[in-house]
């Protein structure tokens, strides 16, 4: 009788199954939260670690590389091994890497695990994540779920820099990912909620389309890493790069073509509307990865914040856009997608002009705050409006795929962004660095090549606290004139890596005309907000 009971009180196949749906709302938020979490804790990290800056922001942009590269093929995997199955293997893996972060004392592990392993977790989490909740959802139900897995997105974000700072100032950054362990062990003890979607289409796989997708982001991103480390085949990994892009072009239309099953379709690409929205969704993450981490190395190395003062001078940006996003998908009324989309890249370019010319003049990050809200407001506009404006001309069967695809560029965008930007920061940071050393009047001409030649090799984003603890044993003249030129060429290094975003924010805004000219299409409900990660 009591078993009875139970089985006439559980939710029916597709039903609202709230326990469910607060689990999957659980796992994206400790997907957003994660790298939120890094960038404030960026001065920790490199202090415990006794790594640099660089490094940490490598770690951070090959995650989202590796998600990128690997989110198509891993769908595809998703489908053979069983949807539940790679949510599990995805869950543990972000874990395996987010336990890493909790004990590890070098940068290399943090690489492999935490950006490697991490990555691939999340590349096979968000595909299967949006399977599942389609199976195991139907009608309003369905709606309400992805819905309120959206709304984690946009809270972990908004509180993520926050929490964060707190969590790193008072107790410690490794407490931060040893909480993302027990969040998502909670959520994989409630995984006999989930009811399995099979998968019932074609089960061949594009291998070699796969290896193109990766050899190709992979490459052009890597290729940029290693240049701001000054390694070796910089110019090799970026054509390698940008000719497996060209491949798989190729490689796609073939496929097509002989009716064998490609790695993505090329026939969404047919749609420009669909062109334009995942363009601007990597043009927007682009301009999102470059300055969120420009910004904070600007806060924890020049102004020398701590953790929760850094997380409280992004409060401006994080909480704007949220709020805004929530709003503007409301209330949108009959204004069109394309205009908001295009006034919302406007508002992050006129943020990012402002913001650059304060930088070398503040002591205090309340001057950020003006451009960090106008940024917040472009953000919010672009969060509400994106996702859906790439999928409202996709057919309904063919979502999933083109989510995946926007998912994609969107994690590219991100890599792209934080490794451009790294990359011009340090090398305007060694340019700098030896144009004032050459031109200093205090150095003696016999140290001006040893000090540029040092400069440049082991040129890094160090705080002048760092840099005095360095210099301890040098004369005072001579460590004063270095602090100098430290503090002076910082600034300058943090404006040019602004550069980045804020061409990829004006590339948007001319991409909005460009969606101007093409009539409106309006999602189906049954697609509305389907995007997960975007």
């Amino acid at each position: 009788m009591d078993s009875e009971t139970e089985r006439s009180a559980a939710p029916r196949v597709g039903e609202w199954n709230p326990k469910l749906a607060i689990l999957l709302a659980m796992a994206m938020f400790v997907l957003v939260v994660d790298t939120t979490l890094m960038n404030v804790s960026i001065a920790a990290v490199v202090n415990d670690l006794g790594t640099t800056v660089s490094g940490v922001q490598a770690a951070i942009a090959i995650e989202a590389l590796v998600s990128a590269a690997f989110i198509l093929i891993s769908s595809k995997v998703a489908d053979l091994i069983g949807r539940k199955r790679a949510y599990v293997i995805g869950l543990v893996a972000y874990a395996v890497g987010a336990l890493t972060m909790t004990v590890t004392n070098d940068l290399i592990p943090m690489i492999l695990f935490w950006g490697v392993l991490g990555g691939l977790g999340a590349s096979l989490l968000l595909p299967a994540m949006q399977s599942l909740i389609h199976g195991n959802f139907e009608g309003s139900a369905q709606r309400r779920v992805y819905a309120l897995v959206g709304a984690s997105a946009a809270i972990a974000a908004a509180v993520g820099p926050l929490i964060g700072g707190f969590v790193t100032t008072y107790l410690s950054w490794r407490i931060g990912f040893a909480l993302e362990v027990v969040i998502i062990a909670i959520v994989l003890a409630g995984i006999g909620l989930v009811r399995e979607v099979p998968f019932t289409g074609d089960r061949r796989m594009d291998l070699l389309g796969a290896l193109f997708s990766v050899l190709g982001m992979g490459g052009l991103v890597l290729g940029i890493l290693a240049w701001q480390e000054g390694g070796e085949y910089v110019g090799l990994l970026i054509v390698v790069g940008a000719a497996s892009l060209t491949a798989l072009a190729f490689w796609l239309l073939r496929r097509k073509r002989d009716g064998k099953v490609p790695l993505l379709d090329p026939d969404l690409l047919r749609s420009k509307m669909f062109r334009l929205g995942i363009t601007g969704q990597m043009l927007q993450q682009i301009t999102l990865g470059g300055s969120m981490i420009v910004v904070p190395i600007f806060l924890q190395m020049v102004l020398e914040y701590d953790a929760m003062q850094t997380g409280l001078t992004l409060a401006p940006l994080s909480l704007t856009m949220f709020l805004v996003a929530m709003v503007a998908g409301k209330r949108a009324g009959k204004r069109r997608p394309a205009g908001i989309i295009r006034a919302g890249f406007g508002l992050l370019s006129l943020g990012i002009l402002v913001m650059i010319p304060i930088v070398p003049r503040t002591d205090s990050g309340w001057w950020l705050a003006i451009p960090l809200f106008i940024m917040g407001l472009g953000l919010g506009l672009l969060v509400s409006q994106l996702n859906n404006y790439a999928l409202a001309p996709i057919a309904e069967e063919r979502v999933s795929e083109a989510a995946g695809v926007n998912s994609a560029a969107g994690s590219f965008g991100l890599s792209f962004g934080l490794a451009a930007a790294g990359g011009i920061m340090l090398a305007t940071l060694s340019l700098t660095f030896i144009s004032m050393t050459e031109g200093s009047e205090v150095l003696p001409a016999a140290e001006q090549e040893h000090v540029a030649t040092v400069l440049e090799e082991d040129a890094q984003v160090m705080s002048n606290t760092q840099l005095e603890q360095v210099l301890a044993d040098q004369p005072d003249d001579i460590a004063d004139e270095i602090v100098r030129i430290n503090t002076e060429s910082r600034p300058r290094s943090l404006q040019a890596a602004l550069v980045i975003p804020l061409l990829a924010a004006l590339v948007g805004f001319i991409n909005g005309f460009r969606m101007m000219r093409l009539p409106d299409v309006t999602p189906s409900a049954d697609i509305e907000g389907m995007t997960l990660g975007g």
